[in-house]
C-alpha cells in the first residue's frame, strides 16, 4: 500500500484528492496538511511513501518546504501538484529534489499514474515537459531571465507581480521589510529592469502569474514602499 501525505491549503481540494485515492486499491491518503509547518510536523511523526505537495501554500513556498523535507529525509519522495504552469516551475522543483510535477488541470488517472511511478523510484514528467527538456539540450537554447534567480528571489518576483506590497511580502515570508527590499534590488539588477511594472509585465508574459492581478504601486509609491 502506497501511503500518501496530501499537503494543500484548500480543504475541498484535499477532500477531492482523497476521494480519487480512495478509488484505488493500492494507494491510501494516510494524512493531510494545510501548510508547510504541518508538513514538517507530520514528517516527524510518521513515514509516507509519497508527499503530494502543493507549491503555492501560505507562508514559505513549496520549493522552500521541499528543500527542508529533503534535508530532514533525503530519500523522501515528493510529488509536486500545482495549478502553476509546469513549463515555468517544474524544472525548478525537480532541481530542488522533487520526483515529479503534476498540473492540477490534469486528469485523476494521470495523478494516479504519477504517484505509482514516483513511489517505485521513478520520476514523472508530462510529455509536454519532456519536449521542453529536450529543447534545452539545443546549444542555441537561451533560458529565460527568471531562471537565473534564486528560489527566494523567484518567490519575491511572483509576489511583487501579484501586487503585494513590501510589508505584505515581509509578513507572509516572516522576513523584514529591509530584506525584501534587498531581494527586490537584486531582482531588478538580474532581470535588467527598473520598476515593479516591468517585473509584472514580464511575469505575466512568462505565465509566472495570471493576467488580471492587482497592479503594483505607481513609481512614486514604490519609492516610498522600498
Amino acid at each position: 500500500m502506497i501511503r500518501i501525505l496530501v499537503a494543500d491549503d484548500h480543504p475541498l481540494f484535499r477532500e477531492g484528492v482523497k476521494q480519487i485515492l480512495a478509488e484505488t486499491s493500492d494507494i491510501i491518503a494516510a494524512d493531510e496538511a494545510s501548510n508547510g509547518r504541518e508538513v514538517l510536523a507530520k514528517l516527524g511523526q510518521a513515514q509516507y511513501d509519497v508527499i503530494l505537495l502543493d507549491i503555492s501554500m501560505p507562508g514559505e513556498s513549496g520549493v522552500e518546504i521541499l528543500k527542508q523535507i529533503k534535508n530532514i529525509r533525503p530519500d523522501q519522495v515528493v510529488l509536486i501538484l500545482s495549478m502553476l504552469p509546469e513549463e515555468q516551475y517544474a524544472i525548478r522543483v525537480l532541481r530542488a529534489g522533487a520526483s515529479g510535477y503534476v498540473a492540477k488541470e490534469n486528469t485523476p488517472d494521470e495523478l494516479i499514474l504519477a504517484i505509482r511511478k514516483v513511489a517505485t523510484g521513478g520520476r514523472y514528467i508530462s510529455s509536454k515537459l519532456g519536449e521542453e527538456l529536450a529543447l534545452r539540450l539545443d546549444k542555441e537554447f537561451r533560458a529565460p531571465r527568471h531562471e537565473q534567480l534564486s528560489d527566494r528571489e523567484h518567490q519575491v518576483l511572483v509576489m511583487i507581480a501579484s501586487g503585494k506590497t513590501t510589508g505584505e511580502i515581509a509578513d507572509e515570508l516572516s522576513l523584514s521589510a529591509k530584506t525584501i527590499s534587498t531581494y527586490r534590488t537584486r531582482l531588478l539588477e538580474k532581470m535588467n529592469m527598473k520598476t515593479d511594472v516591468e517585473l509584472t509585465h514580464y511575469a505575466i508574459q512568462h505565465e509566472l502569474v495570471k493576467e488580471g492581478v492587482k497592479p503594483p504601486p505607481s513609481s512614486s509609491d514604490t519609492l516610498t514602499l522600498f
